[in-house]
């Protein structure tokens, strides 16, 4: 007879074991990083069955964290850097990339006022994740995402002053009418007003008489070459045969679009027209002042504009400056700007010119220009449940950038396609 498990005649021996080895700390996974050029020429809302009105123009993914690079081949860290190193501490790894000079700035298309959802252009993006190789699946808690912009500056030696001139001749006249225009300069910064100088000569067997001079216009009539003023001609012969002269004048963007096939848009930004008389045998002479300006322009949809970020304001595009004009293979949105000078004259036969010139940014300046410290004694600022706070009470606060750093999206709730997660 056995005795029961629960009688206090039985007894128990030990369990004798040992607990499994706790495992090594597992590496951080490593972080790759993403530069991608995309040149978006459609509505998001019209991506559907699997078309994209998308196309990157450029990828390029390189390994940021373990750093691939040695001490010796790693760039000197920026301002920006250091002050975030400073910030962020020693989990902090500051990286570097090249963007190449043949890819097309930051360029964004206007939208109309009933388009919703991305804007057309082309933008970059920069994007960081964790994964253990690069062919890995992305998931959207363990990358994060950054716009960036590629801007072109003003370049410190400006072309030679643009000019050009044309002469046209109609018919049953013996001369004809000669038309010079020129800027005062070829690089413009935006909101700086445009001087257009326009010289007309209008050649003719008639005679004129007076001189006529008002506010800025300013009219040269000269008299033929003779000894003594012609004999009055026949007012009925005479009408016949006068010309007179309108003058528009407007300021043109053209956007070619090179992307699967090359084609040019053109918008007029700026422009004024004046009624401004050339009778023959007299010379012509004034001054036209155009500003092209984002504000006047706010309706035009499909205008060329430089890339926009949120919360930002910005202004017509600049001009595209291509390095290397031979390379047939620069994809994207290239801007150029003209002059357009136009003599609508009687029964046909108008004369125009075009005056090509480059609006643009200046280049900053080197010299690091500290934060303006305000007047107004510094409050507690609200609490913000969306804000990571880091102890920076040892650090001096005369940063010259402002630094927010927002927390994750509140990831309650959300789920990937995969549950394995390891950041």
């Amino acid at each position: 007879m056995f005795p029961s498990p629960l009688s206090p005649s039985s007894s128990f021996s030990p369990l004798r074991s040992l607990p499994p080895p706790s495992p090594s700390p597992s590496p951080p996974p490593p972080v790759f990083v993403t530069l991608t050029c995309a040149f978006r020429y459609g509505r998001e809302d019209l991506d559907v069955l699997g078309l994209s009105f998308r196309k990157d123009l450029y990828i390029s993914t390189f390994q940021a964290f373990p750093a691939a690079t040695t001490e010796e081949e790693r760039k000197p860290l920026s301002h920006l850097q250091e002050r975030l190193l400073k910030k962020l501490g020693q989990h902090a790894h500051p990286f570097n990339f090249t963007i190449p000079q043949n890819l097309p700035c930051s360029v964004t298309l206007q939208p109309g006022p009933e388009d919703t959802g991305k804007a057309c252009g082309v933008d970059f993006e920069v994007r960081a994740f964790c994964a253990r190789t690069v062919e890995e699946k992305i998931h959207k808690r363990n990358s994060v995402r950054l716009v960036i912009r590629k801007v072109q500056y003003a370049p410190e030696k400006p072309g030679p002053q643009p000019m050009v001139e044309t002469t046209r001749s109609f018919l049953l006249s013996d001369r004809s009418l000669h038309l010079e225009a020129s800027l005062d300069k070829e690089l413009y910064y935006h909101g700086e007003p445009i001087s257009v100088n326009v010289h007309v000569t209008n050649n003719s067997t008639k005679t004129v008489k007076r001189v006529k001079i008002s506010g800025k216009r300013q009219t040269c009539n000269q008299l033929a070459p003779s000894q003594s003023p012609p004999p009055r001609p026949n007012p009925s012969f005479m009408h016949k045969l006068h010309h007179w002269v309108r003058l528009k004048g407007e300021v043109r963007q053209y956007a070619d679009i090179c992307l699967f096939s090359t084609a040019q848009y053109k918008c007029p930004v700026a422009q004024e027209e004046a009624d401004d008389q050339v009778s023959p045998s007299s010379t012509f002479c004034k001054v036209y002042t155009l500003t092209p300006m984002l504000t006047n322009n706010r309706e035009k949809r499909g205008l060329a504009l430089d890339g926009k970020l949120k919360h930002e304001d910005t202004n017509l595009a600049s001009s595209t400056i291509v390095k290397d004009v031979s390379n047939k293979e620069v994809l994207g949105i290239l801007v150029s700007y003209r002059v357009k000078v136009k003599l609508v004259v009687s029964r046909g036969g108008d004369v125009s010119v075009e005056l090509p010139f480059v609006l643009m940014h200046p280049k900053p300046s080197d010299q690091h220009i500290s934060r303006p410290q305000s007047a107004v004694p510094e409050t507690d600022a609200p609490v913000d449940t969306n804000l990571i706070e880091f102890e920076t009470n040892n650090f001096s606060q005369d940063d010259d950038f402002v630094f927010e750093d927002f927390a994750r999206l509140r990831l309650k709730g959300m789920k990937d396609d995969e549950d394995d997660h390891f950041c």
